[in-house]
């Protein structure tokens, strides 16, 4: 228990040793004090207080030759604290004050990556994950042989599923609210964008379904021309899976469109 104690005390006292000496070179440090203490810290994984020698240092020694390494480390810094919003800026202002360096291409990456990180989930705003791709397809743009390609690729591939997975929930609420028109829509984009999704045969029974509830709530005018989308619609389906789940559903409101097709013809003959 006195051992306990005991080294309670010198744990304390060696605290508040440490801290009395970093306020201390925070106040009234030379340049050269703030940046060997600023590293010293930053290697020991205090990233807080190496931040903030860090943050006195990037304007006071902008012109000097430690400028580009301060850049590096205080990028770090915020990463390794998960604020990837400040460290994504701040890694691509490294690529841009410091473009022909070694780490310019760690930093464009990991701005990217930042990013990435910062993508929320699939029901929120995506603008960070289109800032995402956006960035990570310049990284492979600019760094073709990079061995980060592969990785970019993986982890744009894992943003695209995200957007797919907005869209795919978006379409179904649309057509749950009966708007079959933009529920046709956002599945066509899906159709479009997303050519590899895992939803694909799906959407292409919902767009069938979409034209087919669309058509029956249309003014006559209009129901031909939607009666003809279930029909191409259904074909689209059963040419990519001949062998589909939904094959017979979607065969059912193929031939009640024909149907209904057939007899406008009827009907405009009549006249």
């Amino acid at each position: 228990m006195k051992h306990r104690v005991l080294f309670a005390v010198v744990l304390s006292f060696l605290f508040s040793f440490t801290s009395c000496t970093f306020q201390k070179i925070v106040k009234s440090g030379t340049v050269d004090e703030k940046y060997d203490a600023a590293i010293k810290l930053y290697t020991q994984k205090d990233y807080s207080r190496a931040l903030q020698l860090f943050d006195q240092l990037i304007g006071a020694m902008r012109a000097t030759d430690k400028s580009q390494k301060i850049y590096y480390y205080y990028s770090y810094c915020y990463y390794n604290m998960r604020d990837y919003t400040l460290a994504s800026y701040y890694f691509k202002r490294y690529t841009t004050n410091f473009p022909n360096t070694p780490e310019a291409e760690e930093c464009m990456y990991m701005s990217a990556y930042c990013n990435y990180m910062n993508s929320p989930e699939y029901s929120l705003d995506q603008t960070t994950t289109y800032d995402a791709l956006k960035d990570l397809q310049l990284f492979t743009n600019t760094y073709p042989a990079s061995k980060r390609v592969s990785e970019c690729n993986d982890l744009m591939d894992k943003l695209r599923m995200k957007l797919e997975m907005k869209d795919y929930k978006l379409g179904k609420m649309y057509y749950r609210m009966d708007d079959y028109a933009a529920s046709i829509k956002v599945f066509s984009n899906i159709l479009k964008e997303y050519p590899d999704s895992p939803h694909r045969e799906e959407v292409l029974f919902l767009v069938v379904k979409s034209y087919y509830r669309y058509a029956k709530e249309s003014i006559e005018e209009r129901q031909k021309d939607r009666h003809s989308g279930v029909v191409l619609a259904y074909n689209e389906l059963v040419s990519q899976y001949p062998n589909s789940k939904y094959a017979r559903e979607a065969a059912e409101l193929k031939e009640l469109s024909k149907n209904e097709i057939d007899a406008m013809g009827h009907k405009y003959l009549r006249k």
